[in-house]
């Protein structure tokens, strides 16, 4: 896929059009699913997409092709989507203490995949419950939960994406899992 990737973005800042079509084609669904899952909105995280496809048209000839090419772009996003929260939003108090309990992460308290109506009916309201209590998670907690376990990239990628250290992004983990095991603990 990187190597894709690559010739693509090089062939995009030639003026192939094409090329740039099939990186938008490559990466839009999952942009937006970004956008929505951080903003909650449809409308704005359609703006989300477009607005990163422009900056990443715009700003191509800025691109390192040594760094993976999603990271690039899930930066571009995720900055997007911080910025319009911040506009949007109050900030929460990024200095509450969080309690040092260890346990399981979102994923783990929904339930088996098994494909029947009822099943499917309380795997949809945990995720509705699940969302909602990302929602309310401070940005800063947010954006990194959403990117480790809604976008499944690792801690490294993360890293590369919100340009902060490991450990950071490890802390912050922790802390946005504390916060939903707190507020999901008294829900599910």
């Amino acid at each position: 896929m990187e190597n894709l990737e690559g010739r693509l973005t090089k062939l995009a800042l030639k003026g192939d059009q094409r090329a740039f079509a099939e990186l938008v084609e490559l990466y839009k669904d999952k942009i937006f699913h970004l956008g929505y899952r951080m903003l909650n909105n449809r409308h704005e995280a359609e703006d989300i997409v477009q607005e990163t496809f422009l900056r990443v048209y715009r700003n191509l000839d800025r691109y390192d092709d040594n760094q993976k090419f999603s990271t690039w772009i899930y930066r571009i996003a995720t900055n997007l989507c911080i910025d319009r929260l911040r506009k949007r939003r109050p900030t929460y108090s990024l200095d509450a203490e969080l309690g040092d309990q260890e346990g399981t992460d979102g994923y783990s308290l929904i339930p088996s995949d098994n494909v029947t109506p009822e099943s499917e009916l309380i795997l949809s309201e945990t995720q509705r419950t699940i969302y909602e209590a990302i929602d309310e998670l401070p940005v800063k907690y947010r954006s990194v939960m959403i990117l480790r376990y809604l976008q499944d990239l690792s801690l490294q990628e993360i890293s590369d994406v919100l340009n902060m250290p490991v450990t950071t992004i490890k802390t912050r983990v922790h802390r946005g899992r504390e916060f939903l095991r707190k507020k999901l603990g008294p829900r599910l």
